[in-house]
């Protein structure tokens, strides 16, 4: 296998955000996430304690979701919500850009937001992953085309102080032409985009639409260090199961050269 499965596992923030979830789901959720090895999952706020509690001692971080999904929350909610969450036991905060001020050209205001939640995360020893949303940035805004508009962003957050800039919450859905909601996600053209457009320091989340092992695997191959995924147990079991029928292969291979090297 290219990439060894702990390479791939602690990629995965396993996401637990769907708005029915119930508690015995989103509690489930997180023993499969343990079960698994992943790298955290991604929790509502008001499930952060009940998440640290199952995942002490697993290697699982918490990580909430702050002004989810559209980022509409005003600065103050946003950094009191990390508070609240940090406090609860969250190590991890995803939070949604506000995509108004982004798209009016408010540069100034959407650095300010992002620091607000970046500072108060980091007084509380958690990291911060930036949603951009690029499913609705698809046409640009301010006066600059989609990858300029990207670029911007990228350059805003670094600045700001985020540990990741992340393409998507899963949940910006667009009106199609025939009227039904959609979304991409993370497409492999924004992740090699945003990989470009931050510095070593700054690491780059994929979230929306990776829901197979080869999707998870090219997620990596594009420099990205995080996906956000629901298909975890899925993605996860095909490893195993590439892996076993790899190291199948190989054995025949062995003993068929053994073989003919004894003569037969």
């Amino acid at each position: 296998m290219k990439y060894t499965y702990e390479q791939l596992a602690k990629m995965i923030d396993h996401s637990l955000l769907h708005p029915t979830m119930t508690d015995r789901e989103l509690e489930d959720g997180c023993k499969l996430a343990a079960q698994y090895g992943v790298a955290s999952v991604c929790i509502k706020p008001y499930a952060v304690r009940r998440a640290a509690e199952i995942l002490e001692g697993t290697g699982v971080f918490v990580g909430a979701v702050i002004g989810f999904p559209h980022g509409n929350s005003c600065t103050e909610s946003k950094r009191y919500e990390t508070e609240l969450a940090c406090r609860d036991g969250a190590v991890e905060i995803d939070m949604v850009i506000n995509l108004g001020k982004a798209l009016s050209g408010d540069w100034d205001y959407v650095e300010r937001d992002v620091h607000a939640v970046c500072e108060e995360a980091r007084q509380r020893g958690a990291k911060v992953k930036v949603i951009f949303e690029n499913d609705y940035l698809t046409k640009g805004g301010a006066g600059l085309d989609s990858d300029g508009f990207k670029k911007k962003l990228c350059q805003i957050c670094e600045r700001a102080g985020a540990d990741w800039v992340k393409t998507s919450s899963g949940y910006g859905f667009v009106k199609q032409a025939d009227g039904r909601y959609g979304y991409q996600g993370a497409t492999e053209h924004d992740l090699a985009l945003m990989r470009a457009s931050v510095s070593a320091k700054v690491q780059v989340k994929a979230a929306g639409g990776v829901r197979d092992l080869d999707g998870l695997i090219r997620v990596r191959d594009l420099g990205a260090t995080r996906c956000g995924a629901t298909a975890t147990a899925a993605m996860l079991d095909e490893y195993r199961r590439r892996e076993k029928a790899e190291r199948a292969g190989s054995a025949v291979e062995s003993q068929s050269s053994a073989l003919g090297a004894g003569g037969y």
